[in-house]
């Protein structure tokens, strides 16, 4: 194994196990802005693309690179543009801690001073440039901590990305590629595709907060598609290159590495647009089946492995057709890995596929030679593999039964189970409760989201708290449609951070809660997950509403939640059914609150 190839996996698995430590301390309430954050530095694909955009070796390469660097920009305008608006909504009542991390950064240039006797000129200032811009990145995953520090989150990386794109384009004014033909850099096709970079990412930050989800997935389209046509050029100016000091030869380590990049960055292109499909409801969000679809997907992806092997052993014009065919076969290999996979699984879908774009960055970085891509890939990688595995342990759900198992089936005995009660009351009834009420506690869902009552539900916690009530929030960490779904739509409605309460802290009081009102959950409140071993939810950590003196759910009708099985603890007697559409039954509720606010004030006078 060669020295600089020792050297760049020594980065990659110290960048990995770094981005896991940090990530592994970012609050679950902000994992939603985390996400969109790590699909921004994703983009670090763009590095790459302004590379082969800019030595424009051959028509094919300029035309794959212009559509690499208007994907990346797009990626990364829109990522941190919505990061940021998601940040300003969080109301904190903590002051802000001092910036005080800048150490690493200044750390890190030493370290290349002290090393770059050997550089000179613009190879060092590229090479201190990627070094400040990963260093960024790091400190920019590190304070999303908390909402007092995550604001400088987006700073940071926007800045890295800013340093990393100057020393791209630096770089290529002295690229010996170009030096050698007498070439100069295409910097003129760079400056179109990153304006219509520009020009795209703007409006797609503009979606409403309760689009996020499907924001996400749709920019992880363009992150996927960058990487695999980066690739793609990649593969074509090395095929059938025999000379190994050329920086286009496909040793076979390279093209195993290329052959990853590709596969991922291509899976991520498709699955990401299906998810994005099934997350605006432009498709069936219930699991598309068919007979034998497991074994289709395995016998696909192992022809496309097969192809991938032949090119990998021999890179010569002979192996043109095979790549083809495994390009075609990583792209629909990503559509058939998502249909199967119901709506409500997303979060854990759009976190895996977060890690795939940062492998197939790191992937891309090992290609291209550049540690800064193998860096911010495998933090971004990381961090989609650290927030999948907590979507899956919050579903008490291995990684196998997500993408394979079909959840989200109505279970067949749901039509025949005996016939139930249940009490119902109107709005009423509910403010009268809500407002004899110490303590109550608001658990919501994706029918919030659906809803968009969040503003609603704003209002009635003021009107609440004007009583002396103490109103906190419950949040499950897979209600809706994401990592940290129902926080961002909280924020949105100025509800402050600190009354937003993780799952494993409420519980243990939720005895001592007089009123439990559920907005729009369904499955993540079911009593059935802890007893019930038939049950498909058995053992997925739930929020102990059914503990509270009083339960209260605001729902369409009596129809099961994703998993398909009845709730039971909608027929307990404590619990109160309130049907209708959560924006206008919380606004009912706020409208009888003031109403019995009235004649107490005139009273008073």
């Amino acid at each position: 194994m060669s020295e600089s190839l020792f050297s760049s996996l020594f980065v990659f698995l110290l960048a990995t196990f770094l981005g896991l430590e940090v990530i592994k301390r970012v609050s679950p309430l902000l994992h939603t802005p985390l996400m969109s954050l790590t699909n921004a530095i994703s983009a670090i694909s763009l590095v790459g693309s302004l590379t082969i955009l800019g030595r424009a070796e051959s028509t094919l390469s300029m035309v794959l690179g212009g559509v690499a660097v208007f994907a990346s920009m797009t990626n990364v305008v829109s990522g941190f543009l919505i990061t940021d608006r998601m940040l300003k909504m969080f109301k904190s009542e903590r002051r802000p801690v001092a910036a005080h991390s800048f150490t690493l950064p200044v750390f890190l240039i030493a370290a290349v001073e002290v090393q770059g006797g050997s550089l000179d000129g613009v190879q060092t200032v590229t090479s201190i440039s990627y070094l400040v811009a990963a260093a960024l990145f790091v400190m920019s995953l590190r304070w999303m901590n908390h909402p007092s520090t995550a604001k400088k989150s987006v700073q940071a990386g926007e800045v890295a990305m800013l340093v990393a794109i100057a020393g791209a384009v630096l770089a290529l004014s002295h690229d010996p590629i170009l030096s050698a033909a007498g070439r100069s850099p295409a910097y003129g096709w760079i400056a179109v595709a990153l304006a219509l970079g520009t020009i795209a990412g703007i409006p797609i930050s503009r979606v409403a907060m309760t689009a996020v989800p499907q924001r996400t997935a749709f920019s992880h389209c363009f992150g996927g598609l960058a990487v695999g046509v980066v690739g793609t050029a990649e593969y074509f100016l090395g095929v059938g290159i025999t000379d190994p000091a050329s920086e286009h030869y496909l040793s076979t380590f390279k093209a195993v590495v290329l052959a990853l990049e590709v596969l991922l960055g291509f899976i991520t292109f498709t699955g990401s647009f299906i998810a994005f499909l099934k997350l605006a409801e432009r498709m069936p969000t219930r699991p598309i089946l068919y007979r034998g679809q497991n074994i289709v997907n395995f016998m696909l992806l192992l022809a496309a492995v097969g192809c991938a092997a032949y090119v990998i052993v021999s890179p010569t014009q002979a192996s043109v057709p095979f790549y083809l065919a495994f390009a075609g076969l990583s792209v629909l290999f990503g559509v058939l890995l998502v249909i199967p996979i119901g709506g409500a699984d997303m979060p854990t879908v759009i976190s895996l596929l977060n890690s795939y774009a940062g492998l197939s960055a790191s992937a891309m970085g090992f290609v291209l030679g550049n540690p800064l891509l193998i860096i911010a890939g495998a933090l971004d990688g990381s961090s989609g593999f650290i927030l999948s595995v907590i979507m899956c342990k919050a579903m008490n759900r291995s990684f196998t039964n997500v993408l394979f198992g079909a959840f989200g089936q109505l279970q067949a005995h749901t039509a025949t189970t005996e016939q139930k009660t249940h009490r119902s009351a109107g709005a009423e009834e509910a403010a009268a409760i809500l407002e004899g009420a110490q303590s109550v506690v608001i658990i919501p869902g994706y029918g919030m989201a659906v809803a968009q009552a969040q503003h609603k539900v704003r209002e009635l916690y003021d009107a609440l708290t004007k009583r002396g009530v103490d109103v906190r929030f419950a949040i499950h960490p897979v209600a809706g449609r994401m990592p940290g779904h129902m926080n961002v739509l909280l924020a949105e409605a100025d509800i402050p951070y600190e009354h937003l309460v993780e799952m494993e802290d409420i519980n243990s009081e939720m005895a001592q809660v007089d009123v439990a009102l559920v907005i729009g959950a369904n499955d993540v409140v079911n009593p059935v997950a802890r007893y019930d071993e038939s049950s498909p939810i058995y053992g997925m950590p739930i929020i102990d509403a059914d503990k509270a003196h009083t339960v209260m759910v605001i729902k369409r009708s009596m129809s099961p939640g994703f998993a398909g099985i009845d709730n039971e603890l909608y027929y307990m007697d404590k619990t109160l059914m309130l049907f209708g559409d959560a924006k206008s039954f919380v606004g009912e509720i706020v409208k009888e609150l003031g109403a019995t606010a009235a004649p107490a004030l005139a009273g008073a006078r």
